[in-house]
């Protein structure tokens, strides 16, 4: 016997139906009809046990042949049917260029850089300049310069996140004003911003991570009288017209005479109210003189000019000014919350 008939039968109308299929799908149906577990040839498969011994090898053979011919052949027509497919997606898919071009939705601007662009805005309309400097510091830079003792609770580990002995990351952007003092002769007027880093614990009014602002001014005659009217000017302009500060003793390394400044409050215009706790102030920035020391370590004759410094959390700030209750909004990237802030003024 040549061979089995119905096995030569199966295979040719494959073949043929391989041939003229028109998609993936009908090439799919093909291979489940003819080599499928209940498919043609494998059902030849099967019923070998019911013909002669003496012909199941020759037939087997010829079943085995069949399967793998046909098997090539979807194999060969499945790589010719996905090239034609694709090219009638791209052909469906493919965009009228005639049609006006789709304007992209602008995107809110965080309020962190709304309320430092406004800084900016403000200290340079007074003839400050900004200036920046590393994140990573030295501790000569970050501490010894600005007059901290050795053994000032700054330096403790819980405070500050160093990477080595004598590198840090910054804990205020007060390292810049040291940089820029001793690259240039007084005078002196600049504002510093950038992150700072503490080891703080995240909560609704603590981060390790945060942003900060300084003002440093030093030239001949600079007294208290010029902070306080410069700071008074910033919270007017910041905080509304009506705005006015008061300065309460304090202390800093880097500064004396220090002062803490506050604001009073712009919600209840000093009344007291839950948003100032009662007392119709709400603190916003230390400042002080700058120390003769700080002035003698960049190179400066404290007998010839004077200075004064100040510093503020950016965060706080725009917790105040928009009345936000939790500092990790800011860091959420919650678009609920961050579409309630338009783009800047003139952009």
């Amino acid at each position: 016997m040549a061979g089995d008939p119905r096995v030569q039968e199966v295979l040719e109308r494959a073949l043929a139906e391989v041939a003229g299929a028109r998609s993936t799908s009908d090439l799919e149906q093909v291979r489940v009809r003819t080599l499928g577990r209940a498919g043609q040839l494998t059902t030849l498969l099967r019923s070998l046990g019911a013909i002669p011994a003496a012909e199941r090898p020759k037939v087997g053979e010829q079943t085995n042949r069949a399967k793998a011919e046909v098997e090539a052949a979807i194999a060969a027509r499945l790589e010719g049917l996905k090239v034609e497919e694709h090219r009638r997606t791209l052909a469906a898919d493919r965009p009228d260029l005639t049609l006006p071009g789709r304007r992209p939705l602008p995107g809110p601007v965080h309020p962190l850089t709304r309320v430092t662009e406004e800084i900016i805005e403000v200290f340079e309309g007074l003839g400050f300049s900004v200036a920046e400097g590393p994140e990573v510091e030295s501790d000569y830079y970050n501490f010894a310069a600005l007059n901290f003792p050795a053994d000032h609770p700054a330096r403790d580990m819980q405070d500050t996140f160093h990477l080595s002995a004598d590198t840090l990351l910054r804990t205020h952007t007060s390292p810049v004003q040291i940089r820029t003092m001793k690259a240039q002769r007084p005078p002196v007027r600049i504002i510093c911003l950038g992150k700072v880093y503490r080891r703080d614990i995240l909560d609704a009014t603590h981060s390790p991570m945060f942003h900060q602002v300084e003002g440093l001014a030093v030239d001949t005659h600079i007294t208290m009288a010029d902070l306080k009217a410069t700071l008074q000017l910033f919270a007017r302009e910041m905080f509304g017209a009506k705005s006015t500060v008061r300065f309460r003793p304090s202390f800093f390394p880097f500064t004396e005479p220090s002062a803490e400044v506050d604001v009073r409050c712009f919600k209840c215009g000093g009344d007291g109210c839950r948003f100032c706790k009662e007392s119709g102030w709400l603190e916003i920035l230390g400042s002080g003189m700058v120390h003769p020391n700080v002035l003698r370590n960049v190179g400066y004759d404290p007998e010839e000019v004077t200075g004064w410094a100040f510093g503020m959390g950016i965060d706080r700030v725009a917790l105040l000014k928009y009345e936000i209750d939790d500092i990790r909004l800011f860091f959420d990237n919650d678009l609920r919350f961050l579409q309630q802030f338009g783009g800047l003024p003139g952009r």
